[in-house]
């Protein structure tokens, strides 16, 4: 008997990286997953691949930051596959920029994506695993950067840390109604957010691009290696499936060493 039999996940940004390795193994294990994705096509492409594979999946469109796209999305989730039961919130986006030359709109753009998204699909879902305290879990992804900083990521690095808070409160206001929250933080995973980081941090830093990965991104690993798209989606079906609230709360750093708690 699969892990996730006759359980229901929504995962946001889910059409491409992290997000879709998520789902992808999520239908693996047995649960129905909606890929929400602001690029629907895309996000329909993914959940094609998925029912072709023999999963059970359906592409929703959704901007994380419009509260009418979630609570929408939401509810053509719960009509297709029933009430969810795992929320992933994963969307997210990268601008790379100094402080004193960070544009506003991109400062605003950033945060509202990784809290606004978050708090909008914690929102949604919770209004069906409240209910008779049916439970849930919600998992949101942070970043090792949820736990320290790095230059020219002020307002990635300020997004990551608040979604601690809002795990953690979620934690508490949750438990009396059987849902649990948890941050998953991972090192580098190139993806193609990452990819396109490499350039950017190149110019900026005015070093090679062979020099962002080796001596920025995988110095501090003990291995030299990026986390993977599988260290990350592994994780999120230990935390889908773990027994108890012992976890509840809490981050989990995924990195290779890259940070260690």
């Amino acid at each position: 008997m699969a892990n996730l039999d006759g359980k229901v996940a929504l995962i946001t940004g889910a059409a491409s990286g992290i997000g879709k390795a998520i789902a992808e193994l999520y239908a693996r294990e047995g649960a129905a997953v909606a890929i929400a994705d602001i690029d629907p096509r895309a996000a329909e492409a993914t959940a094609a691949a998925i029912n072709t594979a023999g999963g059970r999946a359906l592409g929703v469109a959704m901007d994380v930051t419009d509260e009418h796209a979630v609570e929408a999305g939401t509810e053509a989730v719960v009509q297709a596959f029933g009430r969810p039961d795992i929320l992933i919130s994963n969307a997210g986006v990268q601008i790379v920029n100094p402080i004193e030359s960070f544009a506003f709109a991109d400062w605003k753009k950033m945060l509202a994506i990784h809290l606004d998204g978050a708090f909008l699909t914690t929102r949604a879902a919770l209004r069906h695993m409240y209910p008779g305290d049916r439970g849930g879990i919600v998992i949101y992804m942070g970043s090792a950067h949820s736990h320290e900083a790095s230059a020219l990521k002020a307002p990635y690095v300020t997004a990551k840390h608040g979604l601690l808070g809002l795990a953690r409160t979620l934690a508490r206001e949750g438990a009396p109604h059987n849902v649990r929250s948890h941050v998953i933080c991972p090192g580098f995973v190139r993806t193609p957010l990452v990819e396109k980081q490499i350039p950017e941090q190149a110019r900026e830093l005015g070093i090679s691009e062979e020099d962002v990965i080796r001596n920025v991104m995988l110095k501090h690993t003990v291995d030299g290696v990026f986390t993977t798209l599988e260290d990350v989606a592994q994780t999120a079906l230990f935390l889908a499936t773990f027994p108890s609230a012992a976890l509840t709360g809490q981050s989990l750093v995924v990195s290779h060493g890259w940070h260690m708690q």
